[in-house]
């Protein structure tokens, strides 16, 4: 008997202790919280939630203010439809469809220290937007070599000359600014 209720507290701590804060075991749940903490401007539950690489941009976003539209708060989640999470090993995508708009935006997740943390660093901001360039029709590759067709037709001697007189007239401007100060 002894044995059967050690194994059963065994089992318990392990299963409790892949659950240590709540969020090791789904994406969608974790986004969710990300932002609920968001829209009550609840910074230290949202850097908490986030990957380490992400606090940054959280500090910059929540510095500039959750002023909203004009219908409110930019983080009110009754405005969102999460979807399920598409988890690929240590990285998850959860799509969220903005219901006034019918935007949808892929959020990335991603697995730190065994937990779901939401990803907002440079490659995931990256990557949210090139799906949303190319759920517009916006092919960048393409876009760019275009432009690197038109920069094969200019004639370098005329660029140069243009740019000589685009700063003459710079520095007469600056030399203008210069003679209007008032001492």
């Amino acid at each position: 008997m002894i044995k059967i209720i050690l194994a059963i507290v065994m089992i318990s701590a392990v299963c409790f202790s892949g659950c240590k804060t709540g969020n090791s075991g789904d994406p969608k749940s974790v986004l969710v919280k990300f932002f609920e903490a968001l829209s009550k401007n609840d910074v230290e539950s949202a850097r908490n939630l986030a990957t380490k690489d992400s606090k940054t941009l959280i500090d910059m976003m929540m510095k500039m203010g959750n002023k909203g539209d004009e219908k409110g708060n930019n983080f009110d989640i009754t405005r969102m439809q999460f979807s399920e999470a598409r988890i690929q090993g240590d990285k998850a995508i959860v799509p969220v469809k903005e219901r006034t708009s019918g935007e949808t935006l892929n959020y990335t997740l991603k697995k730190e220290d065994g937990v779901w943390k939401v990803a907002l660093d440079k490659s995931s901001m990256m990557e949210m937007g090139m799906d949303k360039m190319n759920e517009k029709g916006i092919n960048l590759s393409d876009s760019m070599g275009a432009v690197m067709d038109k920069l094969k037709d200019i004639n370098l001697d005329s660029l140069k000359e243009g740019m000589g007189r685009g700063m003459d007239v710079i520095d007469s401007v600056n030399k203008e600014i210069e003679k209007n100060k008032t001492p």
